[in-house]
């Protein structure tokens, strides 16, 4: 992995970003937040669903833990990597300063081993105790996610997140590949669902931090072009995000409740983003409300994922 552009030196002491020791547990504590473990929940919330659309039923203990211990250290690890990479633009941004390796409560170098660590035992522990199928895709959502969205597509292209975002779609190709060893339409399909999710979901936390953005040189597409034309996209991507969880309904022979779900909180996630649209074509910036959809694109993929977890025990 190579160093980050212009990498921020760790906090001396006396600098006002480092925080005051803690002993062993700050130190785990530190560690733990290189992993990301928000973004973590929401990767994982998505697997467990997907194994059980692909067991027809509940798999086992055993499968399900073991995919998620790996699955949870497959994403810590791009996510380490992804801090370690962007630790000087973490400076400059308001957001996200008070990060382990911005007040220097990890050095660089341990946060670096840590990210390889993680990776290197995320693969052995899915290979040994799940499948090799799932093991690489672990690892190829790392790299996606690590090298092709952090250094390659980031900092030089406004669909970063776009295609960038693939990573965070590997789970359900890693949860269906744990239960039958291979893949089909169905885990593609919810790829889809999560790809064009992506878009509508990061883009309104970028028109909220979008001078954060600005300052550290990353160009986001609001960062880019008018609030307009980015709620437009928006919409764009949540109708081909509806289409393919309502797409899943055929393929994967969806009952009527996971029906009513899909239609139901797609409908409303598009309202919100409709109605964003409308808000910034009214040129009303100061109450865009653009977390309104970011909040809401949380509680869409939530609702769908559990309809497909609930769905396969109903008898219509």
């Amino acid at each position: 992995m190579p160093a980050a552009p212009d990498a921020v030196a760790p906090a001396a002491p006396g600098d006002p970003r480092r925080r005051p020791g803690g002993g062993v547990r700050a130190k785990v504590g530190a560690y733990i937040a290189l992993t990301k473990p928000r973004i973590i929940e929401l990767l994982l919330i998505t697997t467990v669903p997907t194994m059980i659309l692909a067991q027809g039923g509940f798999p086992s203990w055993w499968l399900i833990i073991a995919t998620l211990v790996g699955g949870t250290a497959a994403a810590g690890s791009a996510n380490t990597l992804n801090m370690y990479y962007d630790r000087d633009i973490d400076a400059v941004m308001h957001r996200t300063k008070k990060r382990p390796l911005v007040t220097g409560a990890v050095s660089p170098t341990g946060a670096l081993v840590f990210g390889i660590a993680l990776g290197v035992f995320s693969v052995l522990w899915l290979g040994l105790t799940v499948n090799w199928v799932a093991a690489g895709l672990a690892f190829a959502a790392n790299l996606m996610y690590s090298v092709g969205y952090t250094i390659l597509l980031k900092r030089h292209t406004s669909q970063n997140i776009v295609w960038g975002g693939a990573a965070g779609c590997m789970p359900v190709l890693i949860g269906w590949a744990a239960v039958t060893g291979s893949l089909d339409w169905a885990p593609f399909l919810l790829f889809g669902i999560i790809f064009f999710w992506t878009p509508p979901h990061y883009w309104p936390l970028s028109m909220k931090f979008k001078k954060d953005y600005a300052a550290a040189g990353v160009p986001m597409l609001p960062v880019v072009s008018a609030d307009t034309g980015v709620a437009r996209q928006m919409i764009g991507y949540a109708v081909a995000m509806v289409a393919c969880s309502l797409a899943l309904i055929p393929v994967a022979d969806m009952g009527l409740f996971y029906t009513a779900a899909a239609v139901a909180s797609g409908t409303w996630f598009l309202v919100l983003c409709i109605n964003l649209y409308r808000r910034a074509v009214a040129g009303t910036t100061r109450k865009l409300g653009a977390m309104k959809v970011f909040h809401g694109s949380i509680t869409y993929l939530t609702l769908v994922f559990v309809a497909l977890s609930i769905d396969p025990f109903l008898p219509f």
